[in-house]
């Protein structure tokens, strides 16, 4: 093993950590400040990002996204290719920073726009990362995986438990479909109280660019992850994360 594919293999296990370590106590109480600051989001916000969703799910399913990487990457290395995901992704947070605040300075109306525009951004982003590290998003199954991965960067713990499990066993099962319903409300759910404060006027404009900031760095870190575990063939015992999941599925029930 050479010293890059030791960085990869330390940085897989802290990411597998994150996912399957059991709720903290600051992270019960963040759970149940946005659960109210959920009920104070607009109903007409909600429907927006139900219709943004099941948008975003219909085009990644018919292949309608449309690719920005062209070049073979096919001789790469694995170092290579997370080089050129990180600077693609320096490009891809940048636009998602200004677009947060310029449509968060304009309040409630304007600021609406940006669960589509912030959607389609990550889900090119993803679409991108899968060709550099070598996966055909011509295949049906290949664009259902990033679906998975995007369900894992924002849902619930539970909801992620499950999604990595998908994941990691990937090439073992058959391929999985996705429940668009459910889908709109983890992501509806995962939306925190930064986003809430990008609707109102003056402060939506800082507050939407640090969220935006914040949601591409989660996404960035769990596309690259899923796409090294699969490259590496890394696997964890199976198992290792029930007494876990059963713990998120406790605190998700309000135990």
């Amino acid at each position: 093993m050479n010293l890059y594919e030791k960085h990869v293999q330390e940085e897989l296990e802290r990411w597998h950590s994150d996912i399957v370590k059991s709720a903290g106590m600051f992270e019960k109480t963040s759970k149940e400040i946005q659960r109210q600051a959920n009920k104070l989001i607009p109903q007409k916000v909600q429907d927006a990002i139900t219709v943004s969703v099941e948008k975003m799910v219909q085009a990644v399913l018919s292949g309608s996204v449309m690719l920005s990487i062209e070049e073979d990457t096919s001789d790469l290395s694995l170092a290579e290719r997370d080089f050129l995901v990180q600077n693609l992704f320096q490009t891809y947070q940048k636009t998602a920073v200004t677009e947060g605040v310029a449509l968060g300075a304009g309040g409630v109306l304007i600021g609406l726009a940006d669960l589509p525009v912030l959607m389609s951004i990550k889900i090119k982003f993803l679409f991108d990362c899968a060709r550099l590290y070598g996966f055909d998003t011509s295949r049906q199954e290949e664009r259902l995986y990033l679906l998975y991965i995007f369900q894992l960067a924002f849902s619930s713990r539970k909801h992620r438990l499950r999604a990595f499990r998908v994941l990691q066993d990937w090439e073992f099962r058959p391929t999985p479909s996705v429940d668009w319903e459910k889908f709109q409300m983890e992501y509806r759910d995962y939306l925190d109280l930064a986003k809430l404060l990008q609707l109102m006027p003056v402060i939506g404009s800082v507050a939407g660019g640090a969220a935006n900031y914040n949601l591409m760095n989660r996404l960035k870190d769990n596309v690259m992850n899923c796409y090294r575990m699969r490259i590496t063939g890394t696997r964890w015992p199976k198992g290792h994360e029930k007494p876990l999941l059963r713990l998120a599925e406790k605190h998700s029930a309000g135990g």
